[in-house]
């Protein structure tokens, strides 16, 4: 660290839930860091008064908005634990040259493997027919349609990281056809069909979503997309829950117009109680746990911390997501 920083900087980790902060510690040790866990349980209130001080801080899913960003001066990093960055307010870090940085290759397999066992529990009515067994049912194999994997179409909204560990999976269950819309995508890998928006959702079988959330992906399924599907069509989200227009979505599966959803995330975390879709039997939710696995925890605490270390270091992060300078980034 250069002189102009000082001795001991603070770093501000915005909830807890790791499990310690040892990692963190053990990353930044050289710089004799203080390393503090502070909840703020989403509340922007919370996070303005819990950064006051800090030289970088490490955040979740709390807001990062210009009200906290100014409250921290001597600044320098603000690092997301995961990929979405839409809790930091990317501008106003990057008028501060503040760097805003995230952790995009850790997780992969997790989050693959669970748009896969979402897919599996909807197709196969693994939850309902749970449920129903427990209730003393039995021999009720056609009370419910269901339909063969194999031959099918697969689509994929995205293709990143996480959309191509999910895809090389997928292939195994014997998909026909896969077809991919990413604009970024310019040349498709063997075996994918790029494809535009509309032709995916009216011809893929099981639709997977692989976006970030941003202006142009909010709603990206909206209601006139979810008319286009098949009766048999499946929509997976592992995603960001600004995706998907819930009132659309609830209405959709409601009348049976579309076979069922798996969702790992929702437009409002965690979803209220009341919300319709937690109501129908063709939903498997879960709790935005898709990224979870001990060893994705423990890559995820330790490559976050060190984008600080090379911002300390007065390097730039590898994975710099709110750029000043003309270099491309390398996780638009």
């Amino acid at each position: 660290m250069t002189s102009q920083h000082r001795q001991q900087p603070l770093v501000v980790i915005l909830d807890e839930g790791y499990g310690g902060t040892e990692i963190e510690e053990a990353v930044l040790a050289s710089f004799d860091a203080r390393v503090v866990e502070r909840p703020c349980y989403g509340r922007a209130a919370e996070v303005r008064r819990a950064v006051i001080g800090a030289d970088a801080v490490l955040v979740r899913e709390s807001p990062v908005d210009a009200e906290a960003i100014a409250a921290m001066p001597a600044c320098r990093a603000i690092v997301r634990y995961g990929v979405g960055v839409d809790n930091i307010d990317r501008a106003t870090a990057a008028s501060r040259g503040i760097y805003v940085a995230n952790v995009p290759d850790y997780g992969v397999e997790e989050v693959s493997d669970h748009a896969l066992a979402l897919l599996f529990a909807v197709a196969r009515r693994v939850v309902s027919r749970d449920r129903a067994v427990r209730r003393g049912a039995w021999n009720i194999a056609r009370a419910e349609p269901m339909y063969r994997l194999r031959g099918g179409t697969l689509g994929l909204i995205g293709y990143g990281r996480i959309a191509g560990a999910f895809h090389r999976k997928a292939r195994a269950l014997g998909y026909d056809r896969t077809l991919v819309f990413d604009p970024f995508m310019k040349t498709a890998p063997d075996g994918i069909e790029l494809s535009s928006l509309e032709t995916l959702c009216a011809e893929a079988d099981v639709i997977s979503l692989h976006a970030p959330l941003t202006p142009d992906t909010h709603h990206i399924i909206r209601r006139e997309r979810l008319a286009l599907m098949k009766p048999n069509a499946i929509l997976i989200n592992t995603s960001r829950g600004g995706l998907v227009d819930t009132a659309a979505l609830h209405q959709a599966l409601a009348e049976q117009r579309i076979f069922g959803a798996g969702l790992d995330v929702f437009e409002e975390e965690p979803p209220r109680p009341d919300n319709p879709l937690l109501s129908l039997q063709n939903v498997v939710v879960s709790d935005h746990t898709g990224w979870y696995s001990e060893e994705s925890v423990r890559d995820l605490r330790r490559k976050a911390s060190e984008e600080i270390a090379r911002i300390f270091n007065d390097e730039k992060p590898l994975n710099w997501v709110n750029r000043w300078d003309d270099a491309p980034a390398l996780n638009p």
